[in-house]
């Protein structure tokens, strides 16, 4: 009995250590999302930063967002029609295959995605510069390594995921014309025709590029806060890269339920 009460109460004290630590964490980067928060407007006396980061975090992404894009479209357009097609209404495929890429699956998909590629990346990125003591360096040369190195960052998180998720939406409604109408013989005309009457600019465009830009805001401040808090270890930069890859997907997949139930709930 006392081997069963010893495990208990040892099991517990470790998951109140979590808890703690999980809660000093979160402490962390609240005081962190401030701190960066005086550093965001100032960033943009120097913008040929923000491009550089645009195109380091966006444009080298495009790639794996562009193939992934036009498989989830082949697949969207395959399951679809399958599913349409026993109700006689082949003609909504369209419609179906844009809302679902338009409203739910472009702005996710692109944002775990785009954690896995960019967040990671600007994480190790920040993370080796404290290890080779590259931001000590700014301080001691009055340089504020939040609004030089971090403030970019950020933004290109920002600006580059609305864009990447519309062009992850339109490859995707591309790839589910290619299945739908080239391959299963669908009538083009319905297909872009349902597009058209039934998609709402606001309802559905924006609402979507809403999601981008938070999801964009969210994987943009755990990588760069993972990034600038990790151990200056090799393994304190593996680690730090995981956390922003799990904490990313898992916030985006849980805001993503906020947002419906807020843009889209009854």
């Amino acid at each position: 009995m006392n081997g069963y009460r010893n495990a208990f109460f040892n099991g517990l004290a470790l998951l109140g250590q979590g808890a703690l630590a999980a809660v000093a964490h979160a402490g962390q980067m609240i005081l962190f999302t401030g701190q960066l928060l005086w550093r965001l407007l100032p960033a943009w006396t120097r913008p040929r930063l923000i491009v550089q980061e645009l195109y380091a975090i966006g444009v080298l992404s495009l790639v794996i967002i562009l193939i992934s894009g036009g498989f989830v479209g082949l697949v969207l357009g395959l399951q679809g029609y399958n599913i349409l097609s026993k109700f006689n209404a082949t003609e909504s495929l369209g419609v179906m295959v844009a809302l679902s890429l338009v409203r739910e699956l472009g702005p996710v998909v692109t944002a775990l995605l785009f954690a896995g590629r960019a967040g990671s990346a600007v994480t190790a990125e920040i993370a080796l510069m404290k290890t080779t003591e590259q931001l000590s360096a700014m301080e001691m040369m009055a340089v504020d390594p939040l609004r030089r190195v971090v403030a970019p960052r950020f933004w290109g998180a920002v600006f580059s995921m609305p864009l990447l998720a519309g062009l992850f939406s339109l490859v995707g409604i591309a790839g589910g014309y290619f299945i739908g109408v080239v391959v299963l013989g669908v009538d083009p005309a319905s297909y872009w025709g349902q597009i058209q009457q039934q998609m709402q600019p606001v309802d559905d465009v924006l609402n979507g590029v809403i999601k981008s830009l938070v999801f964009g805001a969210v994987v943009g401040l755990i990588a760069v806060f993972e990034g600038f808090n990790a151990e200056p270890t090799s393994l304190g930069i593996s680690r730090a890269t995981t956390r922003t890859v799990v904490l990313s997907s898992l916030c985006v997949l849980g805001l993503d339920f906020i947002l419906t139930a807020w843009m889209f709930g009854a």
